[in-house]
């Protein structure tokens, strides 16, 4: 008499039977995973060069180009890059849309307007008081930057004075609030490296 046949998996437990099921799929979940690398345009390793990648080499040489020259013309610009009119205009839309390039105002300097005295602040806050002290801060105009940070204190903050006179009056003022508990100041002897981000671009825009 012919044996009946059985389906093992119906002997399974319900764990068992849920990954056997899981393995009969993983076939078509490759497929699926493939299919939708290749839509998006090559295998992981191109999609982890788009996701990582900020910037290219052109990317680099149009923003060395407009720190050079801020002033010029995208047709001024296209012709030092070698390329099209328009594919300048499209690099510098996409470079705005991603942050990349946040704008296109002058970039000042301070001890050209006066403020040849730099300095800066180590802020110990309270508990509780940082978005007071914050708001304060960010109504004094030679408050330049500041920054949360860790380790000692709570915030490093940059300033700028006329003289250092003028610079006793602005710790005055970044005092004059409460929820400070202490403050740290060092003045600037000089200036050895100023502020860069063209390298940091190009190094950006290397592969690797």
């Amino acid at each position: 008499m012919r044996g009946r046949r059985h389906d093992s998996s119906s002997r399974l437990p319900r764990r068992s039977s849920l990954i056997l099921a899981a393995y009969r799929a993983f076939p078509q979940q490759c497929a699926e995973n493939l299919h939708n690398l290749h839509s998006i345009g090559g295998f992981p390793g191109t999609v982890l060069r788009t996701v990582t990648s900020a910037i290219d080499d052109l990317d680099a040489r149009l923003i060395a180009a407009l720190a050079s020259t801020p002033r010029a013309p995208v047709l001024d610009l296209a012709r030092r890059l070698g390329v099209a009119r328009g594919t300048v205009q499209a690099r510098l839309d996409k470079l705005q849309q991603r942050g990349v390039i946040t704008g296109f105002g002058p970039d000042l300097s301070a001890r050209a307007l006066g403020y040849g005295v730099v300095a800066f602040t180590m802020i110990e806050i309270a508990q509780g008081r940082l978005a007071d002290v914050v708001d304060h801060l960010r109504a004094i105009p030679e408050v330049l930057e500041a920054h949360g940070t860790t380790g000692p204190g709570d915030l490093h903050c940059r300033l700028v004075a006329r003289s250092h006179e003028h610079l006793q009056e602005v710790i005055n003022r970044v005092l004059d609030v409460q929820g400070i508990v202490r403050t740290e100041t060092h003045v600037a002897l000089s200036e050895q490296i100023a502020l860069r981000l063209v390298p940091l671009a190009q190094q950006a825009a290397r592969p690797g």
